[in-house]
């Protein structure tokens, strides 16, 4: 991963919504959830969730397939993982072992 597109992650990430929409859509799994389940899980207007839908997807962390009338969304889990692994790749000087010992737990598990 590059540092371009992490910024990207964050930013996108940044706003509250959003990021109730990537932690719902965690939660639902391979499965994803439809745009309407979404908004009615999180009480978000058709409009601003599709706003906030396209910032997403432009961010790579959701991808979206159209099944008939619906859209249906899904969480890019291994674009996640690979942004914790570009900000974990240097802990401890390039010895993540090393870094177990001194993370609390919460955090690491």
């Amino acid at each position: 991963m590059d540092k371009s597109l992490a910024t990207t992650i964050f930013e996108s990430l940044a706003s509250g919504v959003r990021l109730d929409i990537y932690r719902l859509l965690v939660k639902a799994g391979p499965q994803g959830l439809v745009a309407g389940e979404i908004g009615a899980a999180l009480d978000v207007p058709p409009t601003n969730l599709s706003f906030h839908l396209k910032a997403l997807t432009h961010a790579q962390l959701v991808s979206v397939v159209q099944e008939g009338r619906y859209q249906r969304y899904r969480a890019n889990l291994a674009l996640m993982q690979d942004l914790i692994g570009y900000l974990t790749a240097e802990c401890c000087a390039g010895h993540p072992e090393l870094c177990a010992e001194t993370c609390l737990e919460p955090i690491c598990a």
